[in-house]
């Protein structure tokens, strides 16, 4: 695997023209294999390079980015429990035994539901000898000790209760910017200003995901209007993992031949953290974007892409803003992309990847992490008090 990364240091204009004195970092993602160590540059009258070492890549697991509950439990046979650690905080543990893999192996799946997040775990099954509630919470390195129960929830609305819990964790739903740019262009004015894309820009939409009528959807809309036709009449939508995605797609947002700066694409784009950049022009054109281009203090992931015509492939390349961790997939070398469905599940999971680490960042939790710890909080004692029967600590798990 190689690697090179770089760090820009841009200063950025607010979104009516004015300069302010921000300068932001990013750093960018190309897969190339590069003599030269890690390159920082800083826009302004001459541009200035640095050069430090390279980056080391960091692969993860998309695995635990899933949501467990609604892919492994829901609808399925399983168990779940309400308890207090050793502070007296109430948490929810949730276990399954899963069906059998390739290898006709069974395993226990748990989800400790905490004050602090929903951690997962995967423990072996042996037939026979089931595990108890008290070993599987054992092997949960943050749970010290429990001060009471748990004992197990029979009433029905527990799923229910879980799967909003679950989807208030902050990664369940995504919406991304897809801004389309033709060759030449380096203002987001000039992106945003155009009113179609090309026939390669458009097969690359249809890559991502399935247009959709908006007017009466009723599905995941992130944030567009789905009852008068004021965002445009079409969108793009896809589930993944689990995950329902909405793309905000420029040349489908309302277009104003009298706005130079449309705001109304902006708005949606600009406000997203992560934008898909597709250039439609040269490899040149390609190395020559800058995240200064795009006037916006909110996105924190670009991901250029533009097309290969004498291959029939994409290359890709991305920046991320400095206070963004470190994530993967790591690039391929070369970045470029010949079969495009592996371009669609790499694109996918990078950016949901992406936008968990940036919604992890204390900026971006604010009302909607208090709001979270609320529902916790407020679902925990409702269920403690209803609760009814003995401790089930010691009970033995389906075998």
């Amino acid at each position: 695997m190689c690697f090179f990364s770089s760090i820009f240091i841009s200063q950025l204009a607010s979104c009516d023209g004015d300069s302010e004195n921000i300068v932001r970092r990013f750093r960018v993602e190309t897969g190339e294999r590069s003599d030269k160590e890690e390159a920082f540059w800083t826009q302004g009258k001459d541009d200035i390079c640095l050069f430090g070492s390279p980056s080391t890549p960091v692969l993860e697991n998309p695995e635990y980015q899933t949501r467990w509950y609604f892919k492994y439990f829901l609808g399925k046979l399983h168990q779940n429990y309400v308890g207090a650690d050793a502070e007296k905080t109430s948490f929810f543990l949730s276990v399954v035994l899963s069906d059998s893999n390739t290898q006709g192996l069974q395993q226990y799946r748990a989800i400790l539901w905490r004050k602090t997040g929903a951690q997962r775990i995967c423990l072996s099954h042996t037939p026979n000898k089931p595990l108890t509630v008290k070993s599987i919470l054992s092997n949960f390195e943050t749970l010290d000790r429990i001060e009471k129960g748990p004992k197990e929830i029979f009433t029905p609305d527990i799923q229910k209760d879980l799967l909003l819990l679950e989807e208030q964790e902050g990664s369940v739903n995504f919406k991304f910017g897809v801004l389309y740019a033709e060759a030449g262009q380096t203002t987001d004015d000039e992106m945003f200003s155009n009113e179609v894309g090309s026939r390669e820009f458009d097969r690359f939409v249809n890559l991502l995901g399935e247009k959709v009528r908006l007017k009466g959807w009723d599905k995941y809309r992130g944030g567009l209007d789905v009852k008068g036709d004021m965002t445009g009449k079409y969108s793009v939508y896809t589930i993944y993992e689990g995950h329902e995605i909405i793309f905000h797609v420029s040349t489908l947002l309302p277009y104003s031949k009298d706005n130079k700066q449309q705001v109304e694409r902006k708005r949606h784009i600009g406000n997203d953290i992560v934008n898909i950049i597709f250039l439609n022009g040269s490899y040149e054109d390609h190395c020559n974007f800058k995240p200064s281009m795009i006037k916006s203090q909110f996105t924190h992931i670009f991901a250029v892409v533009s097309y290969i015509r004498e291959e029939d492939a994409y290359r890709l390349s991305l920046f991320s803003e400095e206070s963004v961790p470190l994530f993967g997939p790591s690039l391929p070398c070369p970045p470029v992309f010949h079969n495009h469905q592996e371009f669609r599940e790499f694109v996918l999971v990078k950016r949901r990847d992406s936008r968990v680490h940036v919604f992890r960042l204390t900026d971006f939790e604010g009302d909607t992490g208090n709001s979270l710890v609320r529902t916790r909080s407020d679902l925990r004692e409702h269920k403690l008090e209803r609760t009814k029967g003995h401790c089930d600590t010691a009970k033995d798990m389906p075998s």
